[in-house]
């Protein structure tokens, strides 16, 4: 089951490629810029090296975002990446849309069972 959900959080991760590189294309061929950037702070919900690395890895390589920082998990405190995002008009909304991403992933590495975590 496992291996489906990997295969989906693959096909999603390109998804998400191809949405942004069509925005930012578009924003570079049409007149003036309609970026407004942001840094946004996640707490994940991640706790393996492996799903830190994949979940900062695929907002990377995702156009027109970029993990610029991390802080590792102190206390109560988890680990937390630092995103720096081209297009952040809503900046809930881009939370939201990275925890889309988290949650998929939790899906392919832990399964089902990821499905009733929340944090």
């Amino acid at each position: 089951m496992k291996a489906l959900y990997a295969v989906r959080y693959a096909l999603y991760v390109l998804l998400e490629l191809l949405k942004g590189a069509f925005v930012l294309g578009r924003d570079i061929v049409t007149p003036g810029l309609a970026v407004s950037p942001a840094v946004v702070e996640l707490p994940l919900r991640c706790h393996s090296d492996l799903e830190i690395s994949v979940l900062a890895s695929s907002i990377t390589i995702t156009p027109g975002t970029l993990v610029c920082g991390t802080a590792a998990a102190e206390g109560d405190s988890p680990t937390t990446l630092f995103v720096h995002c081209l297009y952040a008009r809503d900046v809930d909304a881009v939370v939201a849309d990275l925890r889309e991403m988290e949650a998929r992933l939790l899906l392919a590495t832990r399964g089902a069972t990821a499905k009733g975590e929340q944090s």
